[in-house]
């Protein structure tokens, strides 16, 4: 059989050179009949073997009506339906080429986006090790998004996949970005939602976050990555072109480097399917999308506790310390990403910056030293709503002559 390359030399010795068959025959010793045969033909030639039959075709029938009625039938049950004695593998992978044929239609297409219409958000999980305080590395989490029209790209490191601290990587975007997507399309992430008996429904927190924005919700069907190819795509370029090379000192390093490679990069570069930059297009986009409001949700983590004895409250996986005067009064703990603030009342008696790592003590010195100077003089906290005069501590100093911390 006349393989490719004789075929395409034929052609043009035929037709760029104008050389006769006879002399084409000459030249490349090939038979006269073939070299007709390659002039008058258009397609190069192919090779094509008939089909091999496989243990399958027997059971393919009864397989085709199991399928009809069932597309989804595991080919376990289907192997037990039709008796099947051999090896599993080979009946798998009949199975997969005839549960296509049965399968509904995908209704996956390439979409074009209106601005300010969508926006598509997952979690990122870079394989980086980050150091996050007392000698510990963690690999976080990245919130990113990708606004659909003008394909704008950002991302934001969070300690964890906790919802307040999702709903805080989320805020972050919107704030970048300047403005809130009519809809958004979000994986079936835990936090966010679950799904039971094919509906879903949004946890408490993330409605009152997507509510207080005006945004729809989308949350994409198990193992339907395309629903959401905007973001995972962007997932791949991350990979590719940021991570290689970096070394990253905290998160807040990292969150620094990778803003400024969303700005100045990726945002800037000419995106191959709308041949523009992404940054050319975000005035449109962001004119079409939801204003932020006035006062943005605040998705922090907040727990109100009473404060124990030794005058640490344990909040985000870790212990911060408050004033020990705070001591059996009611505190209200505030989490964000940056700053872990407890409060009694209106008087705040802990501000800390929140630690990324887990299962640590963080203590404030001041709160070291209050708790020293009323160890040695045995004062004890006042009682909620007592209205006493707080000495300075100074005072203890100077009738000591010496501090004692």
């Amino acid at each position: 059989m006349l393989n490719v390359d004789d075929w395409a030399e034929v052609r043009r010795l035929h037709f760029a050179e104008g050389l006769s068959i006879k002399e084409i025959t000459r030249r490349l010793g090939l038979a006269r009949n073939t070299v007709r045969s390659a002039v008058r033909s258009d397609t190069p030639p192919r090779l094509q073997r008939p089909p091999r039959p496989t243990a399958v075709d027997p059971v393919e029938g009864e397989i085709r009506k199991l399928l009809k009625d069932t597309p989804a039938m595991p080919a376990t049950t289907i192997a037990e339906r039709v008796g099947w004695d051999r090896g599993i593998t080979i009946l798998k992978e009949g199975v997969a080429e005839l549960r296509r044929l049965y399968l509904p239609a995908d209704p996956c297409g390439r979409t074009e986006y209106r601005p300010g219409e969508l926006g598509q958000f997952d979690l990122w999980f870079p394989a980086v090790d980050i150091p996050v305080g007392g000698g510990h590395a963690a690999r976080l989490p990245v919130f990113t998004g990708v606004s659909g029209y003008s394909r704008v790209l950002s991302g934001v490191m969070i300690p964890s996949r906790e919802r307040h601290d999702i709903l805080l990587g989320h805020r972050a975007w919107l704030e970048d970005v300047g403005g809130v997507p009519r809809k958004g399309v979000y994986d079936g992430e835990a936090a966010l939602s679950h799904r039971h008996g094919g509906r879903v429904t949004l946890s408490d927190g993330f409605q009152r976050f997507r509510g207080a924005l005006g945004m729809g919700v989308v949350i994409c069907k198990p193992r339907d990555p395309e629903a959401k190819g905007l973001v995972e795509r962007a997932h791949d370029y991350l990979e590719r072109r940021f991570l290689p090379g970096r070394r990253f000192e905290s998160p807040a390093d990292f969150n620094g480097q990778l803003h400024r490679w969303c700005w100045e990069v990726a945002n800037r570069r000419v995106h191959a399917r709308l041949g523009q930059r992404p940054v050319d297009r975000l005035d449109e986009d962001r004119a079409a999308m939801l204003s932020l409001p006035a006062c943005l949700p605040d998705p922090a983590l907040r727990l109100s506790v009473r404060l124990p004895r030794d005058h640490w409250v344990r909040a985000a996986s870790n212990d911060y310390s408050c004033d020990p005067r705070a001591v059996g009064r009611r505190v209200d703990v505030r989490v964000d990403l940056d700053e872990v603030t407890a409060a009694a009342g209106r008087e705040v008696v802990g501000r800390h910056r929140r630690c990324w790592s887990r299962n640590q003590t963080v203590t404030d010195p001041a709160h070291d030293a209050i708790r020293k100077v009323m160890l040695a003089f045995d004062i004890r906290p006042e009682p909620p709503g007592a209205d006493v005069e707080v000495r300075d501590l100074a005072a203890y100093d100077r009738a000591l002559q010496a501090p004692l911390w």
